[in-house]
């Protein structure tokens, strides 16, 4: 298919990445960022238009990729007609889109991309249509780049966009917390790398909550205590340490 990208942000040049991978071709990027977006031009081989410009006609399928506050007001002024238009934001609904297409919907990574990847990561897609014909398109469209795609609504896409954010960057922030604690007590932070791919290895085939370990789920008060008294120079991390430690004992 003929691709246009609205946006060349992360998510942007992943997808971009994704489907000339997977033998699309990508005609034409628009951005705000004359730099950034020439720059995606050069790499994709092709157009760069700011959003002012006339874009080309003879595309299959727009592809928005911008940051879920600045979608509604970037998206405001575009019109594509008939072709099909997708965002990729994880909260925002697809109405947000009802101006620039007679068919639009949402195509939602739920994966965690970055420009720089080396490797692309396996990526599944929640979709949704604004009416039949276009469900059926954007999801034809969706497994020509994974396996995993799923028809989710904007409620549902929503309650999953949170749960990422909790598995995904709340998770990071505590690995870099941890980080910072370590290197404050001269401990080496590559130790626990071992631990963390275990912890999520664990999870692919068994619910969290069943595998759970450490000194709260036990009980282990003592090892608490001394944890506790460890990180008492640490007020901020000893207030996060004992609110997860009273999350596990009580859950």
């Amino acid at each position: 298919m003929k691709i246009t990208v609205v946006g060349c942000g992360n998510v942007a040049t992943v997808l971009a990445r994704l489907c000339i991978e997977k033998g699309h071709e990508i005609t034409q990027v628009i951005a705000r960022n004359h730099i950034a977006g020439e720059a995606f031009a050069k790499r994709f081989s092709c157009k760069f238009l700011n959003f002012s410009e006339e874009h080309e006609q003879e595309i299959d399928i727009v592809i928005v990729s911008l940051s879920d506050n600045s979608l509604p007001e970037a998206v405001h002024n575009l019109n594509f007609g008939l072709v099909p238009v997708v965002h990729t934001a994880g909260s925002c609904g697809m109405e947000v889109l009802e101006k620039t297409s007679k068919n639009y919907g949402v195509l939602y990574p739920i994966q965690t991309l970055r420009k720089e990847m080396k490797m692309l990561p396996e990526i599944p897609f929640l979709i949704e249509g604004n009416n039949e014909e276009t469900i059926k398109f954007i999801k034809n469209f969706a497994l020509t780049l994974s396996d995993s795609v799923t028809i989710q609504n904007a409620e549902q896409r929503l309650r999953l966009h949170a749960s990422a954010v909790i598995v995904n960057n709340f998770t990071n922030y505590l690995y870099s917390v941890a980080e910072k604690f370590c290197k404050d007590e001269n401990v080496d932070f590559k130790l626990l790398l071992p631990l963390i791919k275990q912890t999520s290895a664990r999870v692919q085939n068994n619910s969290p909550l069943s595998v759970q370990t450490g000194p709260a789920v036990r009980g282990d008060i003592t090892t608490l205590d001394k944890h506790l008294r460890l990180l008492t120079e640490y007020p901020k991390l000893r207030t996060l340490y004992m609110r997860l430690t009273d999350g596990i004992m009580n859950d």
